[in-house]
């Protein structure tokens, strides 16, 4: 039960910042995207991880890893223009 709250709390995460981008909500930049995605993705990893499937650990591990990069480029770049 709890490896299924955990894979299913990742995808809600992963698809809310798709969602949330796709109707103009948050931009592709933005901090809440980039966090939503990395939390989500940081969940499907540990779901993979407790089902021993590799490609999926390393997808979300890419996911994971563009999407950290990102907010903190993101920062970086907020920081410049204040």
């Amino acid at each position: 039960m709890l490896i299924e709250i955990i894979g299913f709390s990742g995808m809600f995460l992963i698809l809310l910042a798709f969602l949330m981008n796709k109707m103009h909500k948050w931009k592709h930049d933005s901090a809440a995207y980039d966090i939503t995605n990395s939390a989500g993705s940081l969940l499907l990893i540990i779901y993979a991880v407790m089902l021993k499937s590799y490609p999926f650990i390393i997808l979300n591990g890419i996911w994971f890893i563009v999407s950290v990069k990102d907010f903190f480029l993101s920062t970086k770049k907020t920081k410049r223009t204040k």
